[in-house]
């Protein structure tokens, strides 16, 4: 009886482990993408070709504009630009021949080195949206962002398995003067997740925070010598670029971090409405961008961006999720990989104003092009609705979910002697079930994705349950990853150098709002 009462024991104790293993709190982040699977090219040598001819005639006959930049002009005019007032033209080939100086490559270092991301080559970095002034949940509706929900999606981004980069401006919080939210926001993503992160591009000082603000965090030798932060630097397409965001630029490329050099096209407006014409300019805005960045320092980290919609011709409003999106998408990723270059474009695109089905599909499309195009680093990955005015926080839970298919789906499809099988089928044979078998019992734990997130149950129990749709299960899933969350720890002198360095910039100027 003793015997039995200890195996009872014993059972009772593995239960239980079991039991905790379930309910324990897990913050786990999966490594970045790294595709065991073809990329697809839609555009054919020939076309190529021709793009890419056409795209070296449009820096060379039509030209860029730097604006208010007389040190980037200078620059160019000493490269062997033709410089006419603020209008450069490029001579044919000499962009490209600048390009070649930038890496094919980026290692982005974290404060947690776990979460480092290589950005190039066969990899995916999935980062969240960026930059809406507005949020959405399903209590409070449809409202200006404040620091309080800049805080609350870092802290999401942070316990998100599939979200390896924490992003940058996951939201615009209003309730903080414009020259100084750049500061709360890095310390947010410094303090609250080890994730990557951005640095700011507003204004060339901003940037220089930022490069100050990884001095502490990371220490300044460490900084000069790796890249810790992407920046988004976008051109004002049609073929402008301004001293602002050329201005950020200068900074991060003198202090070896890592632009992405991204035209913003409405297609129809800010560019031609065919595809082949779009990608023409694209690649003509890219290439002056990046060879830019090596004017500043030769070898500089440079991923190439494409951020292209189309438009409603109807309304005047932007489209997401189209096929035109994703022809243009995939032969952006042609094109950049035959510059040897990181390349950025896809996220959670949706023009809808909730988190709903046109919500779904649009993002779908766009996810899924990104994994099969090609991309390195997919910004907006989770959270953006209505064309990028807003940033949901259920959608954000959504879109992070379903970022773990496109896990699943590059690893491709083993065929090594387990995936093959063959023990079970030989055991089950003609007419029997593989749920009990060996092999079943060996691999059911990781044998299928699993969404944490969606709902699988039989009418009746999820009827029993509230009949809640997916919308309301986000929400939950919200309040249980912020029930969740433990702030992952930091050294408290780096924390009260940075919190010191926060505050006093602070004091240096008086609070502005535009």
């Amino acid at each position: 009886m003793a015997e039995a009462a200890a195996r009872r024991r014993g059972r009772g104790g593995g239960g239980a482990a079991r039991r905790a293993e379930r309910t324990s709190v897990k913050i786990e982040t999966a490594k970045y993408i790294e595709r065991n699977i073809p990329n697809f090219e839609i555009l054919s040598q020939e076309a190529l070709e021709i793009i890419e001819a056409n795209a070296e005639a449009v820096l060379a006959e039509v030209g860029v504009n730097f604006v208010s930049n007389p040190a980037a002009l200078e620059r160019w005019r000493d490269a062997g630009a033709d410089v006419d007032g603020e209008r450069v033209r490029i001579p044919r080939g000499l962009a490209r021949k600048l390009c070649a100086t930038a890496p094919a490559r980026i290692v982005q270092h974290a404060r947690n080195p776990a979460r480092n991301v290589e950005i190039g080559g066969n990899t995916l970095v999935c980062a969240p949206v960026y930059g809406p002034p507005f949020v959405r949940d399903v209590d409070g509706g449809r409202r200006y962002a404040t620091m309080a929900d800049f805080e609350k999606f870092v802290k999401l981004g942070y316990m998100s398995k599939w979200l390896h980069h924490s992003g940058g401006t996951v939201c615009e919080p209003t309730d903080v003067p414009v020259n100084k939210r750049h500061l709360d926001m890095l310390r947010a993503h410094m303090v609250y997740s080890d994730k990557p992160f951005m640095g700011s591009v507003t204004e060339p000082s901003r940037a220089q925070d930022s490069v100050d603000m990884c001095g502490l965090l990371f220490g300044e030798q460490f900084v000069q010598d790796n890249t810790v932060m992407t920046s988004l630097i976008n051109i004002n397409s049609p073929m402008t670029f301004d001293d602002v965001m050329m201005g950020a630029l200068e900074v991060y490329a003198a202090n070896n971090q890592a632009c992405i050099v991204s035209p913003f096209i409405v297609g129809g407006a800010m560019a031609p409405v065919s595809v082949a014409g779009t990608l023409t300019q694209v690649l003509a805005e890219v290439l002056a961008g990046v060879a830019y960045a090596q004017l500043v320092r030769p070898g500089a980290p440079v991923i190439a961006g494409a951020f292209v919609s189309s438009i409603d011709m109807n309304s005047g409003a932007p489209t997401f999720g189209t096929p035109e999106a994703s022809q243009i998408l995939y032969g952006a990723g042609q094109l950049v990989r035959r510059l040897g270059l990181p390349f950025r474009s896809g996220g959670s695109l949706c023009g809808s104003k909730l988190p709903d089905a046109q919500a779904a599909y649009e993002t779908a499309h766009t996810h899924n092009a990104a994994l099969m195009g090609g991309v390195n680093f997919m910004l907006h990955a989770c959270g953006w609705l209505e064309g990028g005015l807003v940033s949901s926080f259920e959608k954000f839970v959504m879109d992070a979910d379903q970022l773990g298919v496109l896990h699943h789906l590059a690893k491709g499809v083993e065929v090594d002697v387990n995936a093959q099988a063959m023990d079970a089928i030989h055991e089950v044979g003609p007419g029997g079930h593989y749920l009990g078998c060996a092999h079943t019992q060996a691999n059911f734990k990781d044998a299928f994705w699993r969404s944490d997130l969606l709902d699988y149950k039989p009418f009746e129990t999820w009827s029993d349950e509230g009949a809640r749709d997916t919308q309301s299960l986000a929400a939950a899933r919200v309040e249980t990853l912020m029930a969740q969350y433990q702030q992952p720890e930091m050294d408290h002198g780096v924390r009260e150098a940075i919190d010191a360095f926060v505050t006093r910039r602070k004091e240096e100027m008086p609070d502005a709002f535009v």
